[in-house]
């Protein structure tokens, strides 16, 4: 028997891989050994006899036949997704050497398809338990199959490998989706027939629509409802009660796919026509940002935009995100990095006048050597309706386009419907201020414009 001391002993990776087996073991332990899949016909995944615990249910059992090339689980929140794609993915490692973890971003990736509490890591056993390499972007099996990690933020990372499978996540949220998607299924080219399990929320977007066409994809839809036993009251609560009943309730509970509704702010088929992989040439880059208000779940509106030499407004980046004061100020500065931009647009009425010390107190701490931080300041005059207004006439004329795409923000912009709900959405307020902001330099050029006027640079 090995003792603590010879332990000790040991290489650190080697002591870090016996204690991710240990870690393992007891997780085992806890779940019961209850085998994820059951004999039964059909199941809706509550104990019974021979399962004493949580199983799967019927709908999140891979395909029985043997002709599909894809797997498409379009679901609500909280269905059991990222359990699905989990426990399908560490059983094909069992058959095939080489396989692909794509999420929406490196974090995503790592956070919950590998690492999270329904991720790989959590749901294989552990006597096949994988050792994870985050240096390496890697799992590596007991039977030397290897998943290489990827993020839909860096398509070209995928020019090159190959694998006879892969597990895709949040389809729908991938910023770079067809470029991402295209090299992926370039690399399916390993054995006698590669395959793909897609985990995904629906959205409209033209790569699931092509999917749900293609005769070999197997479509399995599903609800937030489907599993609501399993979930957390605080949950329901917060999510289901809010949503439920909703437009967006009916995407993001009951995983229909929407297409355009009448009356919305911008309709989907706009922004699709408009979006680009990327933008051109930009000489004013600005982040909006629309503070949280006071509502439980309520976020803080962080969006990038610019304007191209083109004349165009391009929607760059959304971190929008539900957040303490000091943390939104902190990310509001560390997108203004991540973009360079010119300045940071931000509300401060509505009883939201300590925005500007915030902001000021996390410009201390990350750039104290910089005195003045780039702030611009909107006190709203008119109502969101009416400030909305003009950049949703800028979308119909194609002067505003999203590089790449944002699912959540797309989401607000073609479900808010302002005639029948004047409290628009955080997302949509920051991008309007940003947008709003680069608007000025249109009415700023007609006052100044001469024969003789000299180009204008980069200017906040």
């Amino acid at each position: 028997m090995t003792t603590r001391a010879e332990i000790a002993t040991w290489p650190a990776a080697a002591q870090q891989e016996l204690l991710t087996r240990l870690e393992a073991a007891l997780q085992d332990k806890e779940r019961g050994k209850v085998p994820w899949l059951c004999d039964r016909e059909t199941c809706d995944g509550l104990p019974h006899t021979g399962r004493q615990g949580a199983h799967a249910r019927t709908s999140q059992r891979p395909p029985d036949s043997s002709s599909w090339d894809t797997w498409l689980l379009l679901a609500g929140r909280g269905f059991g997704k990222t359990r699905t794609g989990a426990e399908w993915v560490w059983r094909m490692a069992k058959q095939y050497e080489r396989g692909a973890l794509i999420g929406p971003t490196a974090a995503d990736t790592r956070d919950i398809l590998v690492e999270g509490e329904s991720g790989i890591l959590a749901c294989a056993p552990a006597r096949f338990r994988p050792l994870y390499e985050p240096s390496k972007r890697r799992l590596t099996y007991p039977n030397g199959a290897i998943q290489t990690l990827y993020s839909a933020d860096e398509p070209d990372r995928l020019r090159g490998p190959q694998h006879h499978y892969g597990w895709f996540d949040e389809l729908a949220a991938w910023r770079r989706l067809r470029s991402t998607w295209d090299m992926a299924q370039m690399g399916m080219r390993l054995g006698d027939h590669p395959r793909i399990c897609i985990t995904t929320t629906p959205r409209p977007l033209p790569v699931i629509k092509e999917l749900l066409k293609d005769l070999a994809t197997v479509v399995v839809r599903g609800s937030t409802y489907d599993n609501l036993h399993n979930l957390a009251p605080t949950f329901q609560r917060a999510v289901v009660s809010k949503y439920e009943g909703t437009t967006l309730g009916r995407q993001e509970l009951d995983a229909e796919v929407l297409d355009d509704m009448p009356g919305a702010l911008v309709a989907r088929s706009i922004i699709e026509a408009g979006r680009v992989d990327e933008a051109r040439a930009l000489e004013l880059i600005v982040v909006g940002m629309d503070p949280a208000g006071t509502g439980v779940g309520d976020e803080t509106g962080l969006i990038a935009a610019g304007r191209g030499t083109d004349g165009v407004d391009y929607v760059l980046r959304d971190a929008s995100k539900k957040m303490s004061p000091r943390e939104a100020a902190r990310r509001a500065w560390a997108l203004v990095d991540e973009v360079s931009a010119d300045a940071l647009v931000y509300e401060d009425n509505l009883g939201k006048q300590w925005v500007e010390q915030v902001l000021k107190d996390a410009w201390k701490e990350l750039h104290g050597k910089t005195p003045h931080p780039p702030l611009r300041r909107v006190t709203a005059m008119v109502g969101k309706k009416l400030r909305a207004q003009p950049v949703a006439m800028r979308y119909e004329q194609q002067r505003v386009r999203h590089v790449g795409v944002h699912g959540a923000l797309e989401d607000q912009l073609a479900t808010w419907i302002p005639e029948e709900d004047s409290a628009s959405p955080d997302r949509i307020d920051a991008m309007v201020h940003a947008v709003t902001h680069l608007m000025k330099r249109d009415r700023a050029r007609m006052v100044l414009a001469s024969p003789h006027a000299a180009p204008q640079g980069r200017a906040a």
